[in-house]
């Protein structure tokens, strides 16, 4: 049962897609298919597939839970009504640590197609700052500000794809599937693209500020879904089509190269511009989410309750805001981005297993796909952590361990207050 202080309804559908494709529609879009095509080839079509069809299988399940239970948290308040407090702890801290990672990332993302030599960390702290002001100014100008960099973003990428056709330049390869790409380096492409994917559902975590909830939110997530995967099946098959498998795998910047390749390379310049700002819709909308299911949890007592202060004015949880700023600075000073990432990926595949099996878990009065749907998606999850690197592995079990200490001493805290009448 949620105790404490509540957020306010203020999105409605088109906010809430808006938001789901900024979430998606990131930097991952820029760079997620040269490892794909590195690991598959032209067969990272088929990689995209298997991403898409792993996503859709998590946004059902996603958008069943929230059709249910309309709170801030996401996957963290299903795992929690369906399957009990420590499994939704899970899914809660695997989120916050793993998203948190891939803020970092995000950050100096953006950094690295904007900042001159030598700033790259600056600019990355930059980024971080002025999106947790927009973050703290209320749920309505993070939408705000998601719709236009989406709109921005979608702009630049259709009109590549209108100059590449209209230019004749995806004859240059024709696109045909097959070849010696083994089932491992096709899995190894799915892992890539599903988090390119991987945002989907961050309107899910925005539940409590969502107005009819249970209507919205599964129809928003499925649209952004929707949209998002033609789009990736588009761009996958003109970049394969312009530069081929072995120069889109060579490819720094293979929509840059798309561009130069159809005689249009002077608007690369663009290209870096669209990428960075990308970077921020990707960043804006992270951050919202995890401070929505840090506010949840500390709801909760999973984490120490002060983080779910609620602001009077701008009905948002600036604290955890706060905390996350901070902490994504310390992360952009010192990570190792290689491992942060990893780590992020199997932060992001554990929180949707338990989304799967939360909503396996549901009656048939509640569902709105097949139970079979849960299985594929929860199968589906631990088949492409198969896909992270070792290390990501060992660093996700080591986190995961660390968060029952955090659990049990923030639940500890909560009682001592309850006991003093505080």
């Amino acid at each position: 049962m949620k105790t404490g202080p509540m957020l306010s309804r203020r999105l409605n559908t088109f906010d809430a897609t808006m938001i789901g494709l900024g979430s998606m529609i990131g930097a991952g879009v820029f760079a997620a298919f040269v490892p794909a095509a590195q690991a598959a080839g032209v067969s990272l079509i088929i990689g995209l597939a298997i991403a898409a069809v792993v996503a859709w299988c998590n946004a059902a399940a996603s958008a069943q839970l929230a059709a249910v239970h309309p709170v801030a948290g996401g996957t963290y308040a299903y795992g929690r009504a369906q399957l009990g407090p420590w499994w939704g702890y899970f899914a809660g801290w695997s989120f916050l640590v793993g998203k948190t990672a891939s803020c970092a990332a995000m950050a100096l993302v953006f950094a690295a197609y904007v900042a001159p030599d030598g700033w790259d960390k600056p600019f990355a702290i930059a980024a971080v700052v002025g999106l947790t002001i927009v973050n703290l100014l209320g749920v309505k100008r993070t939408a705000l500000a998601t719709k236009l960099i989406v709109l921005f973003v979608v702009a630049v990428l259709v009109a590549v794809l209108i100059i590449a056709i209209s230019s004749g330049s995806t004859s240059s390869h024709p696109v045909v599937i097959g070849g010696d790409t083994g089932l491992y380096g096709i899995l190894q492409s799915a892992g890539v693209l599903f988090f390119a994917f991987a945002g989907y559902a961050r309107v899910a975590t925005l539940g409590e500020e969502v107005i009819n909830p249970r209507r919205t939110i599964p129809r928003a997530i499925m649209i952004a879904l929707a949209l998002t995967a033609a789009l990736y099946l588009a761009l996958g098959i003109m970049m394969l089509s312009v530069l081929g498998a072995d120069g889109l795998a060579r490819s720094r910047a293979p929509i840059a190269d798309v561009l130069d390749a159809a005689g249009w390379g002077a608007a690369s310049g663009l290209v870096a511009i669209t990428a960075g700002v990308a970077s921020l819709g990707a960043l804006l909308a992270l951050m919202a989410g995890i401070g929505r299911t840090t506010f949840a949890m500390s709801r909760n007592s999973d984490v120490p309750r002060w983080l779910g202060a609620v602001h009077p004015r701008y009905a948002v949880p600036y604290r955890a805001e706060l905390v996350l700023a901070a902490t994504v600075i310390v992360v952009v000073l010192v990570a190792d981005l290689r491992g942060a990432i990893a780590f992020s990926s199997f932060g992001v595949l554990l929180y949707y297993f338990v989304a799967n099996i939360s909503a396996f878990t549901q009656p048939a009065a509640q569902r709105r796909v097949p139970r079979f749907v849960n299985v594929l998606g929860a199968t589906g999850c631990l088949v492409l952590i198969v896909t992270v690197p070792v290390a990501g592995v060992v660093a996700g079990v080591f986190i995961l361990i660390l968060g029952i200490p955090v659990r049990l001493l923030s639940n500890r805290q909560s009682h001592t207050l309850s006991d003093n009448g505080a």
